[in-house]
This record gives C-alpha cells, structure tokens and sequence, in this order.
C-alpha cells in the first residue's frame, strides 16, 4: 500500500480523518499539535511532527521528516476543513488576521511550493490530492436564505478561496510531469459524507487508487476538474492526453 502524507488538521483534532485513511492499510505522516501528541499517537501506527506553519523553513523541514519515516511518499493529502477552521477563527477582528492566515493559508502554499520542488529533484510516481471539506461564507448564507447557522469569518472565508486558487493552480502542473497525478475534491454540507470524516477519507482513499490504477496518462482537464465527494472519479482516456 501506499505511503501518505497528510496535511492539514492536526492530530488529536484530525484524529477521525486520519485513523480512516491509516485503516485501509497505508503507512501515514501528518501534522500535530506537540511533540508529546506525535510519540503518543505513533503506537497507534500514526506518524507525524510538529511544525511552524509559518514558516517554509519549517514546511520544508517537515517534508523531510515525512520522507524520513516513510522512506518514500507516494501519496499526499492536502486537506481544508472550513467548517473546523470556522470554529478556531470566528472573530473579525485585525490582530487576529495574522494568526489566521499562518494557519490556514501559508501552510498549503509552503508545502506544495516545497513538495513541487522536491518532485522535479526526484521525479518520483506521486498522486497529490486537495480536499475541501466547504462551509458558506456570511455572503453565502444570506444569497440561499439560510436560516439560522453562524457563517465563516471573513479570514476563514478567504483562506477557504486560498485553497481552491491554489489547488487548482497547482492541477496544471501534470501538463508538464508525467510523474505527478492530482484529484481536487468538495464536499458541501448538503452532501451525505460531510456527516463523517472517516467516510470522507475512505472516499478519497479509493478515489486515489482509481487513478493510480489508471493506464493512461492523467490530462490536465481530468486534473482540474472539481470532483463531488461520494461521486466516481472520471479517468477516461482524453484526445490529447496532456
């Protein structure tokens, strides 16, 4: 099985996410909280390391530790959850910007600049994957007439936007690396798997191995396009392949 490197909520708090995606018998690394929490959760066959996520020093120092313990990363998940961020963000206030945006937005742009960088060294078989667990904005919630619910701050709101600039920023890059897949993935809270992390991830997992399996080479428009959680992935041959 593959090995993964998980990237985005940290353990304890992506506890239920990452135990699904370690369950279908892949060797994971992931981000947490404390060192403490890293020695605790590795007997349950659950690597991983802090970080200052801030800082790409530090994004590319983690990669390494990843790369480290698993000797060879062939997957990676890249994983948003508005709706958790909304409940660590929900303030308006200016002083707190900073702090939102090195948590919620420089990580992913450090670690995939650092991840990229360390592809075209080795030009290793990787599948990278951009999940998007959505929760409406303020704006949102009162264009669908909303009742009720407390909306995404404006950071997390923004951060959220961030995240789907860069993944699918990030999608072109197999025009040029027949090495590198990549899956962009949402899951609206309309949808059935947003009740369940572990569902979610065990979705993902066999949405990544149906592209892994794949005979052809992934075309860009299979890379950029935005997949439904729950729904089949499309991996049809395309005309022009890249």
């Amino acid at each position: 099985m593959p090995n993964t490197l998980v990237i985005g909520k940290d353990l304890p708090d992506g506890l239920d996410f990452a135990k699904a995606v370690a369950g279908t018998g892949r060797k994971i690394f992931t981000c947490t909280k404390t060192e403490a929490d890293a020695v605790n959760f590795e007997s349950q066959e659950l690597f991983g390391s802090t970080w200052n996520k801030g800082s790409a020093v530090s994004a590319y120092s983690f990669l390494v530790k990843a790369e480290t313990k698993l000797q060879k990363i062939n997957e990676v998940i890249f994983y948003f959850d508005t709706n958790y961020f909304t409940t660590k963000f929900d303030s308006e206030r200016t002083d707190e910007i900073a702090a939102a945006i090195d948590a919620m937005v420089y990580p992913y742009m450090y670690a995939c600049g650092e991840l990229l960088k360390g592809l075209e060294q080795t030009r290793e078989k990787t599948l990278v994957s951009f999940l998007l667990r959505e929760y409406p904005s303020k704006h949102e919630m009162l264009s669908a007439k909303t009742p009720g619910g407390v909306p995404a701050s404006t950071v997390v709101s923004a951060a959220q936007a961030a995240f789907i600039s860069l993944a699918e920023s990030f999608s072109t890059n197999v025009s040029e690396r027949n090495y590198l897949s990549v899956i962009l993935a949402r899951c609206s809270q309309t949808n059935e798997l947003y009740k369940s992390e572990s569902s979610l991830a065990r979705w993902l997992t066999e949405a990544m191995e149906s592209i892994s399996n794949q005979k052809n080479p992934q075309t860009v428009k299979q890379a950029s396009t935005w997949n439904k959680a729950g729904s089949k992935i499309q991996t049809g041959f395309g005309l022009f392949s890249r």
